[in-house]
């Protein structure tokens, strides 16, 4: 199961009459792809004799939960993830990342944080942290750096932005990071937004990382404040148009918040402007199916 599509390919996409290419991580793996595969990458490439057990935590819907189940299975290792709460109705009806999760062995326990003090001094149990915000993840994405690097010196591309929507922003960091350490003859700028808190959340995320400045991605926003997993209309819109002009599904929870950003700074657009896919679509089900009930005239508008 190690088998993965890497390099993961590179298309050119056309979307609002603006063109852009698209970096396709969300087809590396049909069960292990997107920004999970790149941060977990290390721990699926290395050897870890004495590890039985991988723990982490966060929410019960979560993209790093579902890829870490798959990590484990790779690796025949038991996986337990905490949640501070589960809502009644997910537990009743299982869908999306956690009904996969649980079918790939997931053993799935609540409490409160700090949840590292629960498995401290276990030498058999690999913790990573919520989304996979740790050092380790550089080793993927540094992978990923020059899978990006070898494609724009075969395209002879000079500058390039890059754009990826974040959660801890880990990916955007350690992306941009490596770029201009291994790529110095060209200039290739990372942006990206916060999706899950604001610019000040993800400033202090990329400062827990790395202190040097210099290597930290621009952030772009909107001028209104969006708020994480409430459902908008016009993500459910641009998340439609994006489907009908490029035949790519993306994510439902971070990419039309990322495209509506892109496109509300043309900027960004006076280089080549490269998009990653993330991956994250299996957590469609659930939004979609919010979106359709609250928006069942949608189509209409578009």
């Amino acid at each position: 199961m190690k088998n993965l599509n890497l390099p993961s390919p590179i298309q050119s996409i056309t979307f609002q009459n603006q063109q852009f290419f698209l970096k396709r991580d969300d087809l590396i793996h049909p069960d292990f792809s997107g920004n999970k595969a790149r941060k977990f990458y290390y721990f699926l490439q290395n050897d870890f004799p004495n590890i039985t057990k991988i723990v982490s935590y966060g929410s019960a819907q979560s993209n790093a939960m579902y890829s870490l189940s798959v990590l484990a299975k790779m690796r025949g290792w038991g996986f337990e993830y905490f949640v501070d709460h589960i809502a009644e109705y997910l537990k009743e009806n299982p869908h999306g990342n956690y009904r996969a999760a649980i079918e790939n062995g997931m053993r799935l326990r609540q409490a409160q944080p700090p949840f590292l003090e629960l498995v401290e001094g276990k030498n058999d149990i690999l913790f990573i942290e919520e989304g996979g915000r740790q050092k380790e993840a550089e080793y993927g994405i540094k992978l990923l750096a020059q899978e990006i690097i070898d494609w724009q010196k075969d395209q002879d591309i000079k500058e390039l932005n890059i754009f990826l929507p974040s959660g801890t922003g880990t990916t955007a960091l350690f992306l941009q990071k490596n770029l201009l350490m291994l790529n110095a003859e060209r200039l290739t700028l990372v942006f990206t937004t916060p999706c899950v808190g604001d610019k000040a959340y993800l400033q202090k995320q990329f400062l827990e990382l790395e202190s040097d400045e210099k290597y930290h991605p621009t952030i772009l926003t909107l001028e209104n404040k969006h708020h994480f997993g409430k459902l908008y209309k016009e993500n459910y819109k641009i998340w439609l148009k994006l489907q009908q002009q490029t035949g790519v599904e993306f994510d439902l929870l971070y990419d039309p918040l990322g495209w509506r950003v892109l496109l509300a700074h043309p900027e960004v657009f006076s280089n080549p402007t490269l998009y990653i896919h993330q991956g994250g679509v299996l957590g469609n089900e659930s939004m979609l199916a919010r979106y359709e009930r609250k928006y069942p005239s949608i189509n209409l508008e578009l």
